[in-house]
C-alpha cells in the first residue's frame, strides 16, 4: 500500500465520503471491490524499527515504508500460510532486503484485514489520472477478531511525476473536507484492536530508575521486565518457529540470574537461594538446544574456513547437527511443558511483588538507594575483572578465559540494567563499548573451544554415514582452522583487555562508581 492515509470525518459514511470527493475534485469512479491484506513481521518488529512494513495484498508481497508508502521491493507470490523466511524466497530484491533486516528471524502474520473500498482517479484538465484514491471500510478477518471494525480511510496514492497534484489533492481533502491524517499506520491500528503491541515485543528491556530508589524495588522492576520477555518468548521457543526465541528468552533468564548475584543482598536469602535454584536449571535445560541452533546457524560460516573442494564433503556432519538439534529441542519442550517451568513465572511474579513489603533483617541493601548499590557492584566487578585479566598469560587454560567472560556478561547486564538509567551516558556507553570488544574476542575464542570439542566427539557418528570418510578428513581440516582462530583470539585478546583495563578507564570508573 502506497501513499498517505486519511481518516473520514466523524459520522461520514463510505458513500458521504465519495460524495464529498466528486464535489470536491475532478474524478472518476473505478470499481468498488472486497479484498483481503495481511501484514508481516518479526516477533521483535525488526520492519517496524525499520520504518517498514510487509503487506501481501493482491497476490502480492510487499515491502513497504510505513511514512510514505514508498515500494522497498515487491514480489508476486501466493498468502505465506507459515512463518516465512527470507532464506527460503527466490533470489531477488525482495530476499535480498529481509535478510539484511530479518535475518534467521521468521516473518509471523500480524493481523489479517478485510476491505471494501471504492477506487477513485483524480484527473488534471487533460483527463490524465494524476493521483488515486481509495476510500476504505476495514474490518479484522482473523477468526479472534473477526467483525472488529477499524475508522475508515481514505487511501491516497501518487502516481509517478504528479507530486504537486497528490499534495493539492491532500491538502483539499484535510482543509477543505475535514479529513484528518492518520496518527498511525493501518496496520498499528490493526494490530491494536486485535489486542496485540505495534512494534511486537523486544527483547531488549528499558526500565526507568531513580537514583535514590529503593534497592529492592529498583531490582523488582528491572526483574518483572525480564519475566515479561522470557513468558512472552516461551510459545515461540516451544513451537520452534525461529531460533531467536530461544535466545532472547535465554539472555533473559541469564540477565535474571546476574541481578540475582549481583544484587543478592536486597532479596531474603532462603527465598533467593530457591529462585536461583530454578533460573539455574531453566538455563541447563535450555543450553543444549541453544547450542545446536548456534552449531547449524553457523555452519556456513564454517563451511567457508575449509578449502573449497572438500566444503561438500562436511554435508554428513551437518545431516548430524540437524538430528541431534532435532532431539535437544525436543528434550526442552518437555522441560518447558513441565509443571516446574509452568510454575515458575507465577511464583516469581508474586515474590518481586511482594518484595518492598518484605521485612529487611537479612537484606542489608533492600532500603538502600539503587544508585548507590549498582555503583559499588559495577566497580567491585569492573576491579575483579581487571584483576583476572591481568593474570592471564598466552598459555593460560582456556578455563581462564571463559571464567572472564562469564564476569564480562555479569558486568555488561550491570551497566546495562542499572548503569545506563543512573549514570551518565559519556561513562557508561563507552566502557559498554571496549567491554563488548573484550566479550567479542572472549566469545570467539570460546566458540571455538566449544566446535573443536564437538567435532571431535562426533567423530564416531560422522564416520558411520554415507560418504563418512571423506567427512571426517574435511571436518580435520576444519578443527586445524578452528584451533589456528582460537589462538589468534588469544592473541587478539591482549590489545582488547588493554583498552578495558585502560588507566583512563580506571579513573573513570572510581571517580563515577565510587
Amino acid at each position: 500500500m502506497t501513499g498517505a492515509d486519511l481518516l473520514l470525518p466523524d459520522r461520514m459514511t463510505l458513500r458521504g465520503a465519495g460524495e464529498a470527493l466528486a464535489g470536491a475534485l475532478d474524478v472518476t469512479d473505478g470499481v468498488q471491490r472486497e479484498h483481503e491484506l495481511s501484514y508481516y513481521d518479526t516477533f521483535d518488529g525488526l520492519l517496524h524499527a525499520a520504518g517498514l512494513s510487509l503487506v501481501h495484498e493482491d497476490e502480492c508481497l510487499s515491502l513497504v515504508e510505513r511514512d510514505t508508502g514508498a515500494i522497498r521491493a515487491s514480489l508476486p507470490t501466493a498468502r505465506p500460510d507459515k512463518p516465512l523466511f527470507a532464506a527460503d524466497l527466490a533470489p531477488g530484491p525482495m530476499r535480498e532486503a529481509l535478510q539484511s533486516l530479518a535475518d534467521v528471524r521468521a516473518l509471523l502474520s500480524l493481523v489479517q484485514l478485510r476491505a471494501s473500498e471504492r477506487l477513485m482517479s483524480v484527473l488534471d484538465g487533460e483527463r490524465k489520472t494524476v493521483v488515486r484514491l481509495a476510500v476504505e471500510e476495514l474490518a479484522l478477518a482473523d477468526p479472534a477478531g473477526a467483525g472488529s471494525s477499524l475508522r475508515p480511510r481514505v487511501r491516497i496514492t501518487p502516481v509517478r511525476g504528479y507530486d504537486k497534484e497528490r499534495r493539492r489533492v491532500q491538502a483539499t481533502l484535510e482543509h477543505q473536507l475535514g479529513f484528518k491524517r492518520a496518527e498511525e499506520p493501518l496496520v498499528d491500528e490493526a494490530v491494536r484492536v486485535a489486542g496485540g503491541v505495534p512494534g511486537g515485543m523486544a527483547a531488549k528491556i528499558d526500565v526507568p530508575l531513580r537514583f535514590e530508589q529503593r534497592g529492592d524495588g529498583a531490582a523488582a522492576a528491572v526483574l518483572r521486565a525480564l519475566l515479561e520477555v522470557i513468558e512472552a518468548n516461551l510459545p515461540g521457543t516451544i513451537d520452534d518457529l525461529d531460533s531467536e526465541f530461544l535466545h532472547d528468552l535465554r539472555v533473559s533468564v541469564r540477565r535474571s540470574r546476574a541481578v540475582q548475584r549481583e544484587l543478592r543482598q536486597v532479596f531474603p536469602p532462603a527465598e533467593l537461594a530457591h529462585f536461583r535454584g530454578e533460573f539455574r536449571w531453566m538455563q541447563q535445560a535450555s543450553g543444549d538446544a541453544r547450542d545446536l541452533d548456534v552449531h547449524v546457524l553457523e555452519f556456513g560460516g564454517m563451511r567457508a574456513l575449509v578449502p573449497e573442494e572438500i566444503r561438500g564433503d562436511l554435508d554428513p556432519l551437518l545431516d548430524v547437527l540437524r538430528a541431534r538439534r532435532v532431539q535437544a529441542h525436543g528434550r526442552l519442550v518437555h522441560a518447558l511443558r513441565s509443571r516446574r517451568a509452568t510454575g515458575l513465572p507465577s511464583a516469581w511474579r508474586s515474590f518481586l511483588d511482594g518484595l518492598e513489603a518484605a521485612g529487611e533483617v537479612d537484606r542489608p541493601d533492600a532500603a538502600r538507594p539503587i544508585g548507590a548499590v549498582a555503583g559499588e557492584r559495577i566497580r567491585k566487578v569492573y576491579r575483579q575483572m581487571v584483576r583476572m585479566g591481568g593474570a592471564i598469560e598466552p598459555a593460560s587454560p582456556a578455563e581462564d578465559y571463559h571464567e572472564l567472560r562469564k564476569k564480562g556478561k555479569e558486568l555488561r547486564y550491570l551497566l546495562e540494567l542499572f548503569g545506563a538509567p543512573l549514570y551518565p551516558g559519556d561513562v557508561v556507553k563507552p566502557m559498554v563499548r571496549t567491554l563488548k570488544g573484550l566479550q567479542d574476542v572472549l566469545g570467539r575464542h570460546q566458540d571455538r573451544e566449544v566446535q573443536v570439542a564437538l567435532l571431535r566427539s562426533l567423530g564416531p557418528e560422522v564416520g558411520e554415514a554415507a560418504r563418512g570418510q571423506a567427512a571426517l578428513m574435511a571436518m580435520g581440516a576444519l578443527i586445524a582452522r578452528l584451533s589456528e582462530d582460537e589462538h589468534a583470539a588469544r592473541s587478539e585478546f591482549v590489545g582488547r583487555f588493554a583498552e578495558f583495563a585502560a588507566k583512563e578507564q580506571r579513573r573513570l570508573v572510581k571517580e563515577t562508581f565510587g
